[in-house]
């Protein structure tokens, strides 16, 4: 049952539970996902028996996480993108669970094909500051290696819906249209060619002729193009804290808006609609709308929902200007 929704002409959002709603939305609806699954046994969200992360198995998960996937399948358009933020698992036992390896599985048995895997570098220190993994503490390598682990990467899987696209996703200017998602994309040998990135950027934006001129672009594309994004900046994510409760996991964090940012700019166009079933704090809805698409999240916790509200106001504030119509009226 759906507890509270707020649908305006750029976004919807749901208080409720992501099964509840998806299973309402029209087929062939949705042009991209973009979402983090409550990874199983990592992070425990709330104490609803409706909330994945609260399953007492990873089988009772994944049977919950199949029927999501399989309507994920019927919402979404015919060639068009499934970007699934995952990580493996460590287990209570310690070992290891591939579980990126079981989302893989489950979408290819639901008619996604898998397209591509980007890996996101995660800097040790500040992983440890973050988790309070003590297993990354320099302490262990003095005491005993073999209890060490790495800081572990988080991976974007994307699957592409089996049937063709009917509507490309065009960059008819490059990727000029907005900054550059995440640290700043010169190397040195970019600093050493063309100096100051500002100074070059404010010089290309808005280049309209020949693309295989368009040298921002191309250094954009350059990077994010690369199967290891490794300037992600850990710490640029929606505000959360207000949203966290007494009994919340410590180190519950946002997806960053890098990321997002890039897979909404990537494999979207404008006024293109985006799902994402785990809302938390908005970011996978204030992202989209921030860039003229349309969006739809899904949160069952009371706390973060109210967030997302906060938060999303941001986007629309900015981009979009308020009406009554619903996103899903005819244009």
């Amino acid at each position: 049952m759906t507890k509270e929704q707020l649908i305006t002409e750029n976004y919807a959002i749901y208080n409720s539970d992501c099964m509840e709603v998806i299973k309402e939305l029209p087929e062939n609806s949705v042009d991209l996902s973009i979402y983090s699954p409550p990874f199983a046994s990592l992070y425990n969200y709330s104490s609803s028996e409706r909330d994945f992360s609260n399953c007492e198995s990873k089988e009772q998960f994944l049977q919950m996480y199949e029927f999501l996937i399989a309507e994920m399948a019927r919402v979404t358009k015919s060639g068009r993108i499934n970007a699934v933020h995952v990580t493996d698992v460590h287990t209570n036992t310690g070992r290891l669970w591939d579980f990126p390896g079981e989302v893989i599985r489950l979408h290819e048995k639901y008619g996604f094909e898998y397209h591509n895997r980007i890996t996101i570098w995660k800097e040790p220190l500040k992983v440890r500051m973050r988790t309070m993994v003590q297993s990354l503490m320099h302490k262990f390598i003095v005491e005993d290696a073999t209890r060490c682990f790495t800081a572990m990467p988080d991976y974007v899987l994307i699957f592409k819906k089996k049937g063709k696209n009917t509507k490309p996703v065009e960059h008819p200017n490059g990727l000029n249209d907005f900054p550059y998602f995440g640290e700043n994309p010169f190397l040195e040998a970019h600093k050493e060619t063309y100096g100051n990135y500002t100074d070059f950027r404010n010089k290309w934006i808005g280049f309209k002729g020949d693309q295989r001129e368009n040298k921002l672009s191309h250094i954009t594309w350059q990077r994010y193009a690369s199967s290891v994004w490794d300037d992600i900046r850990i710490d640029n994510v929606l505000p959360f804290r207000d949203s966290k409760e007494e009994d919340d996991e410590k180190h519950v964090h946002p997806l960053q808006l890098d990321v997002i940012d890039r897979l909404v700019y990537l494999y979207s166009n404008e006024n293109e609609v985006v799902l994402t079933p785990f809302m938390g704090v908005g970011s996978e809805v204030y992202s989209p709308v921030s860039m003229g698409r349309k969006a739809i999240g899904i949160e069952l916790k009371d706390s973060y929902y109210k967030q997302a509200i906060q938060n999303v106001k941001l986007a629309e504030n900015r981009f979009a200007k308020v009406t009554q119509k619903s996103i899903f009226d005819a244009n």
